[in-house]
């Protein structure tokens, strides 16, 4: 199985043996956020900083390790009313769009929080609407340069439900959009007892465009909507339907919250399980 962290959840230390330490623990890809990971990478400063001397970096670094760069993130905002901060954070994205091939990652990995500005329920179809027309741009970026972008759920985003992600890839129309499943995401304090069917529902609408699963575990705090993220193997999660899918569909997956204490054992975890799984 091709298992994974999220590079910035790595031991400290540079990029490269941020790389390496990964490595050392049995990881095979990563999910890399350039700004959680190189000290002087802002991303308001990303058009200037993602140079071809950054890219063939990162790319060395990778090959040397052995490693794949599954997701290169780019969380920033698209859910604005703001014509002039969306622009600028569209021609961000449209950058990394480009790295992303320059360095051999596979997508581009974003969510669908609202901004600071929007005026709407973020559960409002006027919502959802607007993030469509705000992200259609750098979908037809992502199919001029072969680039994908994987938008991911979370239930306290605009794209909230497995239903809802389902629509906006059909308003999309685009093979260059995927999906980025992180089942934990899709888990708060009203529908936590109904893990397992929130779980199926995801795969069933979204199963053919998934191409990363985040793994993490969660606890519940009822005073709380979501649920608390934490280590694969440190909470309540079944991961069993999760891994089916990604053993049947050869899917890799990233590692979430975990510590550099904890991380090699969460992925032992998955892989135990895994094996142990009836064809």
């Amino acid at each position: 199985m091709n298992i994974g962290l999220r590079l910035h959840d790595a031991a400290p230390g540079t990029f490269e043996e941020k790389l390496g330490f990964a490595r050392a623990q049995g990881f095979s890809c990563i999910h890399l956020a350039l700004s959680k990971v190189l000290p002087d990478f802002a991303m308001c400063d990303a058009l200037e900083l993602l140079t071809d001397e950054l890219a063939a970096r990162v790319k060395a670094g990778l090959e040397k390790e052995g490693l794949e760069c599954v997701v290169l993130g780019c969380y920033l905002k698209l859910a604005t009313q703001d014509s002039e901060a969306l622009e600028k954070t569209q021609e961000i994205y449209r950058a990394h769009l480009r790295f992303m091939n320059k360095i051999g990652a596979g997508v581009v990995g974003t969510e669908t929080p609202a901004a600071p500005d929007l005026k709407l329920d973020i559960h409002s179809e006027e919502a959802l609407q607007l993030f469509i027309q705000n992200v259609t741009p750098l979908v037809r970026c992502a199919e001029e340069e072969g680039a994908l972008l994987a938008i991911e759920p979370v239930a306290c985003h605009i794209v909230n439900t497995p239903e809802r992600a389902e629509r906006m890839l059909e308003a999309l129309k685009s093979d260059n959009v995927r999906i980025i499943l992180d089942a934990v995401n899709l888990l708060t304090r009203d529908n936590y007892t109904e893990a397992d069917a929130v779980i199926e529902e995801a795969i069933q609408r979204l199963g053919e465009r998934v191409c990363v699963l985040h793994m993490k575990d969660y606890t519940v705090n009822p005073e709380e909507y979501m649920t608390k993220a934490c280590a694969c193997g440190t909470g309540m999660m079944n991961y069993e339907r999760l891994l089916r899918f990604a053993k049947g569909r050869n899917i890799p997956m990233t590692l979430e919250n975990t510590k550099p204490d904890n991380a090699e054992a969460a992925r032992l975890l998955l892989e135990g399980l895994a094996g142990g799984l009836k064809a």
